[in-house]
């Protein structure tokens, strides 16, 4: 590829980049990025958790709804501490 590139094409990293993936079954790894951002998932999954637990102030009448907001942030948190743990542990 040369200069004539057009903007939207991208030519891929030439450093020595190491992926454990297939470019062919990941086509984003031939550019050196590949993978899931587990930082942000964390953040986004807390961000979640604690807007849930906000709702819980209300005009609503009946608790019916405040079970179910305390249940999905219990759950996601749960899943996010044992995301934590599980990370934290040799396998």
């Amino acid at each position: 590829m040369g200069a004539n590139v057009a903007a939207t094409e991208l030519e891929p990293a030439k450093s020595a980049v190491v992926t454990k993936v297939d470019p062919a079954e990941v086509p984003s790894a031939a550019w050196g990025w590949s993978g899931e951002s587990t930082k942000a998932m964390n953040i986004a999954g807390w961000v979640v958790v604690v807007i849930l637990l906000c709702m819980l102030k209300g005009n609503h009448k009946g608790h019916v709804e405040d079970i179910y907001l305390v249940g999905f942030a219990a759950l996601i948190s749960i899943i996010l501490i044992r995301g934590q743990i599980l990370k934290r542990k040799p396998r």
